[in-house]
C-alpha cells in the first residue's frame, strides 16, 4: 500500500495517524519463471507485444506521476535502455540499483490518441509492464553503462520517423537546458545548439519531477536523453523528452566546430529538399551566436548545375533561384578562423502545372468530407494548433497543417493545396455545426512571393454584441470581422486569458494561454482595430475569436504564431 499520513510518536511508539490510501497493489509472488525468456534489454525492445521477458540492468532514472508518485523506471544494461512502467516496482527501487525483473513487453499510447497515432504510423512508447522484482543489490553508487549510448543531436532525434523503434532508448546530446515557469507549473525544455530546435520534458507532475534540472538552467550540457513517447494530434505526431542524466562539462566549441555549426544549422536550415518553382529566396552570408560565443562565421554557396539552381547576387545580397526542373547538389561552405566546413545538400526543382482548382468560396460550399483543390494566399496563423488561414478574393478558410509542412511556408506566399473540406467536432445541427476547415492538406504548388491577402470578404459594420450572438447552428467559422476595441489581459493564479471588449460586450480570444498572442502585448490597454475570425474549434458558441492582425499607422501586425 501507499498512503499519505501523519507520523507521530505516542509514548515512545511510532504510529501512523490520519492515513489516506493512495494506491494498493497486490503482491506479485510465486511467478512461474519458466514462462519468461531471459534476454538483454536490446532484445526485449524487439520482442513481440505480450512477450514475457526476464531482464537485468541498472535503474538509471525514475519517472513520476500523480503528485510525485514513482510510476516507472529506466532500466539500462550494456546493450540498450527501456522504460519499465510499473508503480509497484518504481516504489521499491532506487537509482543505481542493479536489478533483475520479470515483465511483459508492450507499446503504450494514450487511448484518446490511438487513431491519430495509427495515421502517422506511431506504434507507441516501447515499454515493459507487469513487472516482478526478483533481485536487487540495493546499491545506489553505480552508474549505468554509457558505452553503447550513441551520440546525436536534438535536431537529428526530432527528425527520426515516429514509426521507428527508438522511444525509451537513450542518446547522448549537447543541449541547452531551459526552465520556463508557468502559472502553477514549470516546463523544462531541451534545445539544440541553435537555441530554438527542441521539445519539452514529459511531466505528469507539473514539472516538480524535473526540479533536479534547475542547476543546469541556461547551460549547454551533456545530456543523456530519451524520446519517452509521442504526442499525437490530428495534424502532428512529435516526440516528448525524458532526461536520464545531465552533466555540466563546461561546454565550449572549437573553431572547426563553429564552422560546422554555421553550415549545418543556420546554413542548411534555409533550404528545402524540393521547390515547386523559383523561390527567389534571400540567403544569409554571415552567422553569429551569442549563445555559442562567436561572431561572423561566413557562408558561401555553390551549385553543381547552374542551369537548374543558381545563386544570384543582387544589391550585395545572395538569392536562391530555381530556373528549370531537375535535381542538383549544392554545397554550403562555412568559414571561421582557419577552418572551412562543407555541407552538401540535394535540391529538386519541380514546375507542376495545376489548372483544375477552385476558390476558397467553392471549398466552403463543398460537402463535408469532399476533396477540394484551392488556390490562395497563405494568411495569418490559426491558434492552438499548427495551421493558417488560406485567403483569396472570395473568402477565408482555416487549414490544419502539420509542423513539417508549415516549415515550408511563409505568410504571403501563393499556393495551391489539395485537402479534405470538413467540420471539426460537429455535434449535430440541433446544437452546433462545428468548425469548417481543411484537413490532411497537401501542397501541390508554391508560387512563393510576398502577396498581401485580400480583405474583400471581411465583414465590417457589425457590433461585438452581434458577434457574440452568432448562432452556433449556422456556419460562421469562415467569417472574419474588422472591429475596434481593447484587448484585456486577465490574470489568474494559473494562467492569463485574453479578451476583446468594446466597453459593453466582451468576447474571449481563442488560445491556450496568452503567450500564444505575445504580439498583442504591444497593444495592451490601447483602442485598436483588429481582424477577428469567428472560430468554433471546441464546438460550443461563437463567443471566441482568433485575431489575424492588428491595424497600425505603419500597416498591419500579423499573427505569425505558427511561422518561423
Amino acid at each position: 500500500v501507499l498512503v499519505s499520513c501523519i507520523l507521530q510518536n505516542y509514548n515512545g511508539t511510532k504510529e501512523v495517524k490520519s492515513a489516506w490510501l493512495i494506491a494498493f497493489v497486490p503482491a506479485k509472488v510465486d511467478a512461474d519463471q519458466s514462462a519468461y525468456t531471459e534476454m538483454t534489454v536490446a532484445d526485449a525492445r524487439e520482442a513481440n507485444t505480450g512477450a514475457k521477458v526476464k531482464v537485468s540492468g541498472i535503474v538509471a532514472q525514475i519517472t513520476y506521476a500523480d503528485g510525485m508518485i514513482p510510476n516507472g523506471i529506466y532500466l539500462v544494461d550494456e546493450t540498450n535502455s527501456i522504460l519499465v512502467h510499473d508503480r509497484d516496482l518504481a516504489q521499491r527501487v532506487k537509482i543505481g540499483n542493479q536489478i533483475t525483473i520479470l515483465a511483459e513487453k508492450t507499446w503504450w499510447i494514450l487511448d484518446s490518441e490511438q487513431a491519430n497515432a495509427k495515421k502517422f504510423g506511431y506504434k507507441g512508447s516501447c515499454q515493459l509492464e507487469n513487472a516482478v522484482l526478483l533481485e536487487s543489490d540495493e546499491r545506489t553508487d553505480k552508474g549505468f553503462d554509457h558505452s553503447w549510448v550513441p551520440s546525436s543531436s536534438i535536431m537529428t532525434l526530432l527528425d527520426i520517423p515516429v514509426s521507428a523503434n527508438v522511444t525509451t532508448s537513450i542518446y547522448r546530446v549537447n543541449a541547452l537546458v531551459k526552465k520556463v515557469e508557468g502559472k502553477g507549473f514549470v516546463n523544462y525544455y531541451f534545445y539544440d545548439l541553435d537555441g530554438t530546435t527542441g521539445s519539452y520534458a514529459y511531466s505528469q507532475c507539473g514539472g516538480e519531477d524535473f526540479a533536479w534540472l534547475d542547476e543546469f538552467d541556461g547551460k549547454i550540457c551533456t545530456v543523456y536523453l530519451s524520446l519517452i513517447n509521442c504526442k499525437t494530434t490530428a495534424t502532428d505526431c512529435f516526440y516528448r523528452l525524458q532526461p536520464v542524466q545531465v552533466l555540466d562539462e563546461g561546454f565550449a566549441m572549437t573553431d572547426l566546430a563553429i564552422a560546422e555549426y554555421a553550415a549545418c544549422y543556420p546554413g542548411a536550415s534555409q533550404f528545402q529538399t524540393s521547390y515547386s518553382g523559383d523561390p527567389m529566396q534571400e540567403l544569409i552570408t554571415s552567422v553569429s551566436s551569442q549563445l555559442l560565443g562567436f561572431e561572423n562565421a561566413t557562408l558561401s554557396y555553390h551549385s553543381n548545375d547552374t542551369s537548374i539552381v543558381r545563386f544570384e547576387e543582387r544589391d550585395g545580397k545572395i538569392y536562391l533561384r530555381g530556373l528549370q526542373p531537375g535535381t542538383v547538389e549544392i554545397s554550403i561552405t562555412a568559414s571561421y578562423g582557419d577552418y572551412n566546413f562543407f555541407q552538401l545538400l540535394p535540391i529538386t526543382i519541380t514546375q507542376a502545372e495545376v489548372t483544375d482548382f477552385g476558390s476558397v468560396a467553392d471549398a466552403i460550399a463543398s460537402a463535408a468530407g469532399s476533396t477540394v483543390t484551392i488556390k490562395g494566399i497563405v494568411g495569418p496563423s490559426v491558434v492552438n494548433q499548427p495551421g493558417f488561414y488560406l485567403i483569396d478574393e472570395t473568402g477565408v478558410i482555416p487549414v490544419a497543417m502539420g509542423e513539417d509542412l508549415m516549415e515550408t511556408l511563409q505568410i504571403g506566399q501563393q499556393i495551391i493545396i489539395s485537402g479534405i473540406r470538413d467540420y471539426r467536432n460537429p455535434k449535430g445541427s440541433d446544437k452546433c455545426i462545428g468548425q469548417t476547415y481543411i484537413k490532411d492538406p497537401a501542397i501541390l504548388v508554391n508560387n512563393y512571393g510576398t502577396h498581401d491577402y485580400a480583405t474583400n470578404s471581411f465583414i465590417t459594420g457589425v457590433s461585438l454584441a452581434d458577434f457574440y450572438d452568432l448562432d452556433a447552428k449556422e456556419d460562421h467559422s469562415t467569417e472574419v470581422y474588422i472591429m475596434t476595441g481593447k484587448v484585456e489581459f486577465v490574470e489568474t493564479g494559473f494562467y492569463t486569458s485574453l479578451k476583446f471588449t468594446d466597453g459593453t460586450t466582451t468576447v474571449n480570444i481563442y488560445c491556450a494561454n496568452a503567450g500564444q498572442y505575445s504580439f498583442l502585448e504591444a497593444f495592451r490597454d490601447q483602442e485598436i482595430t483588429i481582424e477577428l475570425a469567428a472560430c468554433n474549434w471546441n464546438s460550443k458558441s461563437y463567443y471566441t475569436g482568433c485575431v489575424l492582425a492588428v491595424y497600425t499607422e505603419n500597416g498591419k501586425v500579423l499573427n505569425q504564431l505558427n511561422f518561423g
